[in-house]
């Protein structure tokens, strides 16, 4: 099983809501807003305002870095025999593996991403955990020993189905 690297399916997603997308750059634009207003034309942003060096570094960090951050960030799904990994970058190193003999069952789901989980991302509820980025739909396993893990998915069928082949093959 580990020296067996047959991907069945991959898929990798990005945040991509527009209402989202609205927030990340309405904030980060504040901050493009103080630059150009204190530092190129020598204003003053704000009634207390910080020092044009401190300006610019929170210009990098959240004008420039949060909408870096929120472009960057992708939930990879890959089925290979016996196994399913998800990697949800930057906040895992290396992928989670899910040996698929600890499945019990799995379903494929629609699913309210706020109702049920409080959101996209890397979320935990009193239905399970779950990996989502968009959407909502999904696969869910069921396992023996813990509880659900929903896979987000913009492709739920074929990775239902390349679960169940790779179930088969592990």
């Amino acid at each position: 099983m580990a020296g067996n690297h047959k991907i069945l399916y991959r898929e990798q997603q990005r945040f991509r809501q527009f209402w989202l997308w609205v927030v990340v750059l309405g904030v980060a634009a504040i901050f493009w807003a103080g630059l150009v207003t204190q530092v190129m034309f020598g204003g003053q942003f704000g009634d207390n305002p910080v020092s044009d060096v401190e300006l610019v570094i929170l210009f990098v960090a959240v004008g420039l870095g949060l909408p870096y951050f929120f472009y960057k960030m992708t939930l990879t799904t890959e089925v290979q025999p016996g196994v399913l990994q998800v990697r949800f970058w930057p906040f895992h190193l290396r992928p989670v593996r899910i040996p698929l003999h600890t499945v019990r069952d799995y379903e494929q789901v629609v699913y309210n991403p706020i109702g049920d989980y409080g959101g996209w991302g890397i979320r935990w509820s009193f239905r399970g955990k779950a990996y989502n980025i968009s959407g909502n739909e999904g696969v869910q396993l069921l396992f023996y020993n813990r509880k659900p893990l929903l896979i987000g998915s913009q492709n739920p069928q074929r990775l239902f189905e390349a679960i169940r082949q790779a179930k088969e093959m592990g």
